[in-house]
């Protein structure tokens, strides 16, 4: 049995200097695993059935919680529905808060004494050796973070390589809704580089273009498997169909693994197909979102600032040489898109577009 990896990390909200137990994730198991996992443990269960009837499981869980009731499961969890917020009289109207309502998941008392009881814990060192992925760009866009199909994927660091004959080892690249690949073709493996044809998985919705990379490594025979993972996600160009033309289709846009987006492209002006990027700029002070249109090059030409404090409809302008004279978009999920924002990228978003007339 594996053990349950933890290593002292700075506790920076503590005077003098203290340190939390920082717990490592060997991994990130989803769905699939589950199904690799139960069907070989019990053979009469095949993987394609464990697989098909876990994410029904978690949709009856979710019905039950909008449906306003607690779901125990013993020896396993309790999920309810717990709501933040204040209200300044008792007959006070609810906040306006798409985020008020919240899920709570906390293990039975039987699950919890099982695993306090079972796992071993592992202390690692604050400077173990670990794979780490310091940068992440496309060699044909000469973009950082960018998931491009049809280029290169250049990641450099430390501690990378790996013998891609070896089954515990690898790069896999999992989207944050579904899909999990292990890559397969690679030009370069080294410990400060690797080049690879990134095999990027589907996702349930075309929207759902946000990924996270993952490195595992060996670096003695029998050595524990170790796996880095990249900080910051990667994204994949979006295809925006029909600009120009009456009723275009909506195309959703800077959203994560969410089931609607968090942005639509409803319309807009073009002379001619483009490849552009939409940025969005996090402003904590005026706590506002800054769109604008941009070129394909870093610090390059960007069209007009267009602030966005709320949901609504608003027109993007183009930049200077642009075939692109506007972008019509409707933001439907401020919340979710400022939260996305502040926890995942640094206060600024970019999605590549590949604007079809």
């Amino acid at each position: 049995m594996s053990t349950l990896q933890w290593r002292p990390a700075v506790n920076a909200l503590t005077k003098p200097v203290s340190y939390r137990i920082q717990i490592i994730p060997r991994n990130i198991a989803g769905y699939e695993e589950m199904a690799a996992d139960i069907s070989s443990a019990n053979p009469v269960y095949n993987d394609d059935l464990v697989r098909s009837l876990a994410p029904l499981m978690m949709e009856w869980i979710q019905g039950r919680m909008i449906n306003g009731d607690q779901v125990t499961l013993p020896n396993a969890f309790i999920f309810r529905v717990s709501a933040q917020g204040r209200l300044d009289s008792p007959d006070a109207p609810l906040p306006d808060d798409e985020d008020m309502l919240q899920v709570s998941i906390v293990g039975t008392r039987d699950f919890m004494r099982r695993l306090r009881s079972e796992a071993q814990l592992e202390r690692l060192s604050m400077n173990k050796k670990i794979p780490l992925i310091t940068s992440a760009e496309d060699t044909k866009l000469k973009l950082a973070d960018v998931l491009n199909p049809a280029g290169l994927l250049r990641l450099t660091g430390s501690n990378l390589y790996f013998d891609e004959d070896d089954p515990d080892c690898g790069c896999v690249i999992r989207g944050t809704e579904s899909g999990e690949t292990k890559q397969s073709t690679f030009g370069t493996i080294s410990n400060s580089e690797i080049l690879l044809a990134p095999d990027i998985p589907a996702q349930a919705h075309s929207w759902n273009n946000e990924y996270i990379l993952s490195l595992t490594t060996q670096y003695t025979e029998h050595g524990t498997p170790r796996t880095g993972i990249y900080e910051r996600r990667l994204r994949t160009p979006l295809t925006v169909l029909g600009l120009g033309a009456p009723n275009p289709p909506a195309t959703g846009i800077l959203t994560d693994d969410y089931i609607t987006s968090y942005v639509s492209i409803n319309g807009g002006s073009t002379s001619a197909n483009e490849r552009l990027r939409i940025q969005v700029i996090q402003d904590l002070v005026e706590e506002r979102l800054i769109f604008s249109l941009i070129d394909m090059k870093e610090d390059g030409t960007s069209g007009a600032e267009i602030l966005v404090p709320q949901d609504g409809e608003y027109i993007l302008p183009g930049f200077a040489g642009s075939a692109v004279s506007s972008i019509e978009i409707t933001v439907n999920n401020y919340a979710a898109l400022w939260e996305m924002i502040r926890n995942y990228y640094n206060g600024r978003l970019v999605d590549v577009l590949d604007v079809m007339v």
